[in-house]
């Protein structure tokens, strides 16, 4: 009796806990909308006041923590991406588990009292791997990438599905703080194609409820190429932007809308190679302050940007510039969860926005620790443990090995070559070493465009290795179809005898290296660390290196000196934390110390280059802008441009204001060189500034850059980042500067990589209020030459 009576009570308490859970899951549906001018909470006025977070960028173990940092500034929503990417890495496999646990950060938003801002893409840019498209969707060369594609929509479609499982019943209809979901993400970067977007929205319509709010997000220059009527339309633009003038084309066509800045950006993100970005803070809210106090909806972007962890970084386009491992971008919060001067201010700045109500209290921040210098004890030599190969005549691509990340070794026998020899690999994607009888050669670097070097003369059936490491894939514009490994073929110039010939490599053996833990950790043989030597350029052998360290104490957040290592990646404990390469400017790797454990930690270290000494120590701050390569300039020494006696094809003064200005040339013209001068009438030290130029074609449609290259450019800021690189990087918050040396006229030349017809020329100045430092006049001449002297490597 007395069980019954107990079993009882237990079914009683366990149902009533169920319903208090119930409860919790299942709260006060609500409704979130656009109002006239407004948007509406439930009926009432609301501003939306978000911080961007990506939940896989943050160790789950923190993502408490960022959340409440962000809620302490005064925020009331949360903004994510979710990267399709992450959570597929192979067609049918799901993983919303640990890092990827969606639904537990939006269930953290809502305890927290937070909204929620669902972007589940498919395509999320975000300086992330393919812009978050996995990269098996490449194994169908064919296939056509954010277009109406059917086996694309088809992925597309099963993902948002598998999303729409884990939170759709998340949305603030069903009692969920998700107020808002993006359809797609800046379509007018990629392309004007409406009957694709519309697709997507009817998709997360159909996978979501009729009942959720959607909307669009493009720059103000673009936002109406693929802007559908029903939805909300949001503009994404950056510190220093004037806002009036971004807003103004949507306030003309929909007087009546809600205003957001849905991407308003706080900093920006680094690149392998270039120094460390930042933006002032005093610029960024004073933009905020404007916006709330002209009842402005936004989302800062980042609030806190996080890492890229292990090979998740992506890359820059037009050209090739892969983001470094720290995403870091100059946020409020650091990338390690630190409070940062911009943090403070911005605090006290959105204190006067919070309707009479206190801010909530600052959670505790980390403190980092420094961790002793340890020397490595073991290492498994790259060459001398290579897996199987496969055999194939022809080059294949890294995808059609069914590998997505890692490296990939491809090896041939030579014919007899005499000296001067010319090796063209076309193309290395994205970083090649080249070998012959296991000697070093030399190297091509995709971000330089370098595709071909000399190799010395060598016998019949000597040996030619050509290791490719394969980096981020290019995450921006439309150059995101990015395969990797070697994309085309290899071939052999010879000069002999006055005769030329050109031999096509074939009969390929190829070793398969991914980037995974199990791969590294048996990856072979491991021999003492002492039994090797460095070689003549000072380095120990490429290889998995392995070594452990001790933490006596409680483990904290440290940051691993990278500084004596070459190219490669790290685990530690089986977590990848991410990609170094010596060049900089990062050169420390950020190691939660929720990753740490206390007593004997592992760690590996795959370095594709071979380290100067096998040794780090972790830091307790980190160092993110040490760059070791020479200057960013885009010349050479010593280049001189001869273009005084050349008559311009298009001269005409430089419109005022912000805005794209439009320029037509008399006659068309061919050429494979641009020369595009801006000049200035009084002030020969004034500065010149430019943010984005396009050179138009017969239809006056953009000609795309992906294949350009900068060759020369009189000045250019290195000091704030503003290097001529940037007027076509297709960002229109960044932009090239002069460095206001003794000129009235500073010229850029760009290699159109073919000959072009070009007629006409695009020109958008900063985007700053009355567009500053933008030039008197533009002249343009366009030619089939190179009017650079001592340059003859450029012909």
């Amino acid at each position: 009796m007395k069980r019954s009576i107990i079993s009882a009570c237990l079914a009683l308490l366990a149902v009533t806990l169920n319903a208090a859970d119930a409860r919790t899951d299942q709260a006060a549906t609500g409704k979130f909308e656009a109002g006239k001018g407004t948007f509406l909470l439930d009926g009432q006025p609301y501003i939306v006041k978000a911080a961007e977070l990506h939940y896989p960028r943050i160790p789950r173990p923190y993502w408490d923590q960022r959340i409440k940092m962000c809620k302490a500034l005064g925020m009331n929503t949360i903004c994510l991406y979710v990267f399709w990417n992450a959570h597929e890495s192979e067609p049918d496999k799901f993983d919303f588990t640990g890092q990827n646990d969606l639904r537990e950060f939006v269930r953290l938003c809502q305890a927290n009292d937070m909204k929620v801002i669902l972007r589940p893409g498919p395509y999320v840019c975000a300086e992330w791997e393919m812009g978050g498209l996995p990269w098996w969707l490449l194994k169908n060369k064919d296939i056509c990438l954010r277009e109406d594609d059917p086996y694309f929509m088809d992925r597309v479609d099963r993902f948002q599905q598998a999303v729409a499982t884990q939170v759709g019943d998340l949305t603030i209809d069903k009692g969920g703080p998700i107020i808002m979901v993006q359809v797609e993400n800046e379509y007018g970067s990629y392309g004007i194609n409406k009957p694709y977007v519309a697709l997507i929205r009817d998709m997360l319509r159909k996978n979501f409820g009729e009942d959720v709010t959607l909307f669009q997000c493009d720059w103000a220059s673009n936002f109406t190429d693929n802007g559908l009527d029903d939805l909300i339309w949001t503009m994404n633009f950056g510190t220093g932007a004037d806002i009036d003038q971004q807003f103004s084309r949507l306030k003309e066509l929909r007087p009546d809308s809600p205003l957001m800045c849905s991407e308003y950006w706080s900093g920006w993100f680094d690149k392998w190679g270039g120094a460390h970005e930042t933006r002032p803070a005093d610029q960024m809210i004073a933009g905020l302050d404007e916006m709330l106090s002209k009842g402005i909806s936004f989302s800062l972007y980042m609030t806190h940007g996080g890492t890229n962890w292990g090979h998740w970084a992506g890359a820059n386009s037009p050209g090739y510039a892969p983001d470094v491992t720290s995403y870091d971008y100059d946020a409020p919060i650091s990338e390690s969860g630190q409070t940062t001067p911009k943090y403070w201010e911005l605090r006290k700045t959105l204190a006067k926005y919070m309707d009479g109500r206190k801010q909530a209290k600052v959670p505790a921040t980390i403190k980092p620790i420094s961790i002793p210098a340890f020397d490595f004890t073991e290492v498994a030599p790259l060459f001398s443990n290579l897996s199987d190969p496969k055999s194939n005549t022809d080059i294949k691509t890294m995808e059609e090995y069914d590998q997505g990340f890692g490296s990939i070794l491809y090896r041939t026998t030579l014919p007899e070559l005499p000296s001067g020899a010319l090796l063209t690999v076309n193309e290395a994607h994205d970083f090649a070493q080249i070998f012959v009888d296991g000697k070093y050669i030399g190297k091509l670097d995709r971000r330089n465009g370098e595709k071909e070097l000399m190799i010395p003369a060598s016998k019949k059936g000597a040996q030619l290795d050509i290791l490719v490491e394969a980096m981020g894939r290019i995450n921006f514009g439309r150059a995101i179809k990015d395969f990797k490994g070697i994309t085309d073929n290899v071939t052999l110039t010879v000069k002999d005898d006055g005769h030329t010939w050109v031999n096509n490599l074939k009969n390929w053996q190829v070793y398969n290296i991914p980037d995974e833990y199990d791969a590294y950790v048996s990856f072979g043989e491991f021999f003492p660390l002492g039994t090797f030597s460095a070689g003549d350029d000072g380095r120990l052998p490429r290889g998995v290196y392995r070594g452990t360290f001790n933490i006596k104490g409680k483990p904290s957040d440290t940051f691993l000196d990278m500084s004596n290592w070459g190219k490669g990646l790290v685990y530690v404990n089986g977590h990848p934390i991410g990609r170094f390469w010596e060049i900089g400017p990062q050169q420390t790797l950020y190691m939660p110390g929720c990753w740490l454990r206390k007593g004997e930690n592992e760690i590996l270290v795959f370095d594709i280059v071979g380290p100067r000494k096998a040794t780090i120590q972790g830091l307790d701050k980190h160092l993110l802008n040490e760059l070791r390569l020479p200057g960013q300039l885009h010349r050479s020494e010593g280049d001189s441009l001869c273009i005084s006696m050349l008559t311009p094809d298009l001269s005409s003064p430089m419109p005022e204001g912000n805005g794209w200005k439009e320029f037509r040339m008399p006659t068309p013209k061919q050429g494979r060189y641009a020369y595009l001068s801006f000049c200035t009438m009084n002030d020969p030290k004034r500065k010149i500034s430019i943010s984005e130029i396009q050179l138009t074609d017969s239809s006056d449609k953009p000609i795309p850059c992906d294949t350009w290259r900068i060759i020369y450019a009189d000045s250019e800021d290195t000091n704030g980042n503003h290097t001529a690189d940037k007027l076509i990087d297709l960002q229109e918050s960044t932009y090239w500067s002069s460095t206001g040396q003794n000129a009235y006229r500073q010229t850029v030349v760009f290699d159109l990589g073919s000959k072009r017809e070009i007629n006409g020329l695009r020109i958008l100045p900063r985007m700053e209020p009355a567009a500053p430092e933008a030039p008197d006049s533009i002249n343009l001449h366009v030619d089939d030459k190179l009017h650079i002297s001592n340059t003859p490597s450029r012909q």
